[in-house]
């Protein structure tokens, strides 16, 4: 059973950076697409960033400008590099990756905080 695995959360002051990693615990091929949601405490989960397979990406607008989603093939790892961090964007953010083959599948990771400081 492949794992995604979550890194780089943390508690940062507004303005800040971090780096989200989502690491595959093994090549997971028919990829369609993949990125990040997030879910802020008493609100739904939220999409923030997708790729897909054909190498369009897609940002929240509140997100537009200050996130940028990457994938590194080679490390079977998927990013979300988030600047000027803002209160707001405190959640525990969520990566997937969708499988699509004659069916439809999603992998999610186990989640990872990340709070913003006033």
């Amino acid at each position: 059973q492949v794992r995604l695995v979550e890194s780089g959360g943390g508690l940062v002051q507004a303005g800040g950076s971090l780096r989200l990693s989502c690491a595959a615990s093994a090549n997971i091929d028919s990829i369609s697409a993949e990125g990040w949601y997030r879910q802020a405490p008493g609100k739904q989960r939220e999409l923030v960033a997708t790729t897909t397979s054909g190498g369009n990406t897609n940002y929240a607008d509140s997100v537009k400008g200050r996130f940028t989603i990457s994938r590194d093939n080679a490390k079977n790892t998927v990013y979300l590099q988030m600047n000027s961090l803002k209160p707001e964007d405190t959640a525990v953010y969520y990566c997937y990756v969708r499988r699509l083959l004659s069916y439809q599948y999603d992998y999610w990771g186990q989640g990872t905080q990340v709070t913003v400081s006033s």
